[in-house]
């Protein structure tokens, strides 16, 4: 029996991939003993940081870096980090930014919803340019001029969703020249492991990737990297602060004691703490990216989306394996579907795969084009044939 079923849920089918609502990325068996090993001792979640912090920079070329509680909460962190740097008044304060610069400058094509991680720290979007490109108005897209044009006394940063425009490094060295830091949203950007380095390449100050998407590591946990300085006051920020600071011993590789006059209280991160495990975990499955273990897995996914669409065949749809080309992504089946010979929808079939037994999740993202996707990074062997079975049954 399921652990879930102990609790009354049945396990579904997740076809959708790492996605946040369907508990993210499975784990390998070295991340899932890693995590159990570290909850059998305990160390100082400072000191731990400090170490991964280290092994972060090793492999991003950052001056430091920590382990946050998902991407979302490390840009809240690195929204908080810009906002208060070290000073502590202002730490005690946020959300509050009354009386400082409190304002992020981004391009209104880049506005989503989890830029709401940003305004939570209490920072202010200031929107720049047009998406004149959807609208159909037009060819451009945000400029470097317009940040410039909106920069002023309140601004406090750039937040910027990595790969948009203007070129990132053009507007890092905008920012840079009215010394304002650039927070970079970089969420779903791996793979290519390439983009843990060129990111921050362009001089961006802090740069926030998911640890529970493609580095499989705990679903709660994200990597926030860049200039030391601000990872140190994000940590602050982050941290249980209950201590002596007359004991207080940070990583000196990460934390300069001698800037403090003495540490905030439980800081506006508080909520957002990351177990000994998590970070343990999450070092561990980063080691497995880095090294280009998963790419081994990706064949192996392929043959199970070929048997997939080959159990279509017949039907009134049009499949279509995507290989990417970079050795490192996920391959991809896309399901066109012949609404009308199927009599119909791609929303119903949706339904119906979510409804059924066992329940299937498949990639929603593109039904208002009758296409189903199936990210193959959650299944096996097993479950790769029960798919196969639930799409022919929904649509035949």
């Amino acid at each position: 029996m399921s652990v879930y079923e102990e609790w009354g849920l049945r396990p579904i089918i997740n076809a959708s991939g790492a996605v946040t609502r369907l508990g993210g990325a499975p784990m390998p068996s070295a991340v899932l003993d890693a995590f159990r090993a570290a909850a059998l001792e305990c160390v100082p979640l400072d000191e731990l940081q400090g170490a991964a912090s280290r092994y972060i920079a090793e492999v991003t070329g950052a001056e430091a870096g920590l382990v946050a509680s998902g991407a979302a909460a490390a840009l809240t962190m690195g929204t908080a980090a810009i906002l208060a740097r070290f000073d502590l008044g202002r730490m005690e304060k946020l959300p509050f930014t009354d009386g400082f610069p409190n304002e992020m400058v981004m391009a209104r094509e880049q506005r989503n919803g989890y830029d709401h991680a940003v305004r939570a720290a209490g920072a202010r979007l200031v929107e720049v340019g047009f998406h004149e490109i959807v609208a159909g108005a037009g060819v451009r897209r945000a400029e470097t001029w317009e940040y410039e044009a909106a920069f002023g006394p309140n601004t406090a940063g750039v937040l910027y969703v990595y790969d948009g425009m203007p070129p990132l490094a053009e507007l890092v060295k905008c920012a840079h020249a009215h010394n304002l830091p650039v927070l970079v949203d970089a969420a779903g950007e791996l793979p290519p492991r390439s983009n843990l380095r060129d990111i921050l390449a362009t001089g961006a100050d802090l740069v926030a990737f998911s640890g529970g998407k493609s580095i499989r590591g705990p679903q709660a946990t994200g990597i926030l990297c860049g200039k030391r300085d601000l990872i140190a006051s994000a940590l602050v920020q982050m941290l249980d602060m209950d201590d002596h600071f007359e004991l207080w011993e940070p990583p000196a590789n990460l934390i300069d004691k001698k800037r403090w006059k003495g540490f905030p209280r439980h800081g506006i991160g508080r909520g957002f703490k990351v177990a000994k495990e998590q970070i343990v975990a999450l070092l561990t499955a980063l080691k497995l990216f880095v090294s280009g273990a998963y790419d081994q897995e990706l064949p192996v996914m392929r043959r199970w989306l070929d048997k997939v669409a080959a159990a279509l065949e017949g039907l009134p749809v049009r499949c279509h394996v995507n290989v990417p080309a970079d050795g490192q992504s996920l391959p991809i089946l896309y399901i066109t579907l012949d609404e009308k010979a199927l009599g119909r929808s791609a929303i119903e079939v949706c339904r119906r795969l979510r409804q059924g037994k066992p329940s299937v999740q498949v990639g929603h993202g593109m039904l208002h084009e009758s296409k189903l996707y199936v990210n193959p990074l959650n299944l096996n062997e097993e479950r790769a044939a029960v798919l196969a079975r639930r799409l022919r049954e929904e649509l035949i």
